[in-house]
């Protein structure tokens, strides 16, 4: 009952009082590039989780395993960006392959992903809160379905601001930045809510 309380714990702080975008504001770069559609939103989210799990799945144990009994624990950012690298370019040709439209959406996005912040962030976190190996992955998994659900809400308060009439002065890039610190400071009152849910445990 505690470890599925902790585990819960975990991962709607991932999602919702630590999200890596709104809060930790990692990530930055595909949330503002490829909200402009869902659909777009929608895969960039499902590719970014998928890349953060298993890059988790194969940092953890080559961190505890390998580099720190040789005590080289200082190659860990190197290592990571390389296994993260690694599996980008597996979730690029599986959607080159299998869904060529959405591919093509992504565009140069989708190759970014290795030098998106929030996906190493997570696994330099898993490793500085001292997470095992379970806790890594449930982490993980809820910094990408934060990360995805941040997308979609975006997504749909810049479909909104399309139909709107904007003042000239802040057309394009600077009414997409007010937006997105609105969109931020409503995550702000998810703050107490895991403390609510399970009595700050």
């Amino acid at each position: 009952m505690e470890l599925a309380k902790s585990m819960m714990i975990i991962l709607l702080t991932g999602i919702l009082t630590d999200n890596f975008v709104l809060s930790k504001f990692l990530g930055i770069c595909p949330f503002l590039g490829v909200s402009k559609t869902t659909s777009g939103s929608l895969g960039m989210g499902v590719a970014v989780t998928a890349v953060m799990v298993l890059a988790t799945a194969a940092t953890y144990p080559l961190y505890h395993l390998f580099l720190v009994p040789m005590g080289l624990e200082y190659l860990n950012t190197i290592l990571f960006i390389l296994i993260i690298a690694l599996f980008v370019q597996l979730v690029e040709m599986i959607l080159r392959k299998y869904v060529p439209a959405l591919y093509k959406a992504l565009g140069v996005y989708l190759p970014l992903i290795t030098t998106n912040c929030a996906v190493l962030g997570v696994t330099l976190l898993n490793i500085d809160e001292g997470y095992n190996f379970g806790e890594s992955i449930v982490n993980s998994l809820g910094a990408g379905l934060g990360f995805l659900i941040a997308m979609l809400i975006f997504s749909g308060v810049r479909g909104r601001l399309e139909k709107c009439r904007v003042p000239k002065t802040f057309e394009g890039m600077p009414i997409t930045l007010v937006a997105a610190s609105i969109v931020s400071l409503s995550f702000v009152g998810f703050g107490g809510l895991v403390d609510g849910l399970f009595g700050g445990v």
